[in-house]
């Protein structure tokens, strides 16, 4: 169940995190957008694109909250691909537009998971998410993604349970595909356990998630080896 208060809280900070990714992708010329990000093989468009369809994509998730009835995010990988491809291929002012019509849909879309849901508990990469959670999900993918546009924003400008829920988001996502066990804890007092817990993992929220997301261990401390970790 999600109640109005907390959804109320979550499109709050989704609402404050995607203006200032709007904000910042406005900003951009032509030739930053066509600029390499902080995503192998993406140009900052692509990163654009991404997050513009993955807020059309989410809604399917809140479907599936809503009504019960199983939905995918994509047909498929290749379909994902192609839809990013052609959004990122767009002139500048109608990716623009389509980022901004696909965020307003998104929030608009979910204030029907308000109250009880036919369907409590959905499924991302066959690992279980709670439907309370797919605010916080879309919080994590605009956060994650305004990082990776690699420009004079950065990650300590997002709200803390932004950072929060982008580190829960990244720590679910490396359960589901075997990383190594890990125990990994926060200065702001935050603990997760990945498999045997075996390697202890240290940092600031802000330090912790640019390892988890994107491989950059500048800022953790780590009692042992640092793995490579699976692409999230």
């Amino acid at each position: 169940m999600t109640t109005p208060a907390r959804l109320h809280s979550d499109l709050s900070r989704l609402g404050r995190e995607t203006d200032m990714f709007l904000a910042t992708v406005a900003s951009l010329s032509d030739d930053e957008m066509a600029g390499p990000s902080l995503c192998d093989g993406w140009s900052r468009a692509h990163v654009i694109a991404h997050v513009a369809a993955n807020g059309r994509a989410l809604v399917q998730f809140i479907d599936w909250a809503a009504t019960g009835e199983e939905r995918r995010l994509h047909a498929s990988p290749e379909a994902r691909a192609e839809a990013i491809a052609t959004l990122a291929a767009l002139p500048r002012e109608e990716l623009l537009a389509e980022l901004r019509a696909s965020a307003g849909h998104f929030a608009e879309q979910a204030q029907r998971l308000s109250g009880t849901l036919v369907a409590q508990e959905i499924s991302l990469n066959r690992s279980p998410l709670p439907s309370a959670s797919i605010v916080a999900l879309r919080i994590a993918e605009v956060v994650v993604h305004h990082q990776d546009l690699d420009t004079a924003w950065t990650i300590e400008e997002a709200d803390p349970d932004s950072l929060l829920d982008a580190l829960e988001a990244a720590v679910r996502s490396l359960g589901a595909k075997d990383a190594p066990g890990m125990t990994l804890v926060t200065e702001e007092r935050d603990k997760w356990i990945i498999g045997d817990g075996t390697l202890r993992v240290e940092s600031d929220r802000e330090g912790l998630l640019q390892w988890l997301a994107r491989g950059d261990a500048t800022h953790i401390e780590a009692e042992g080896q640092v793995p490579a970790l699976p692409r999230w």
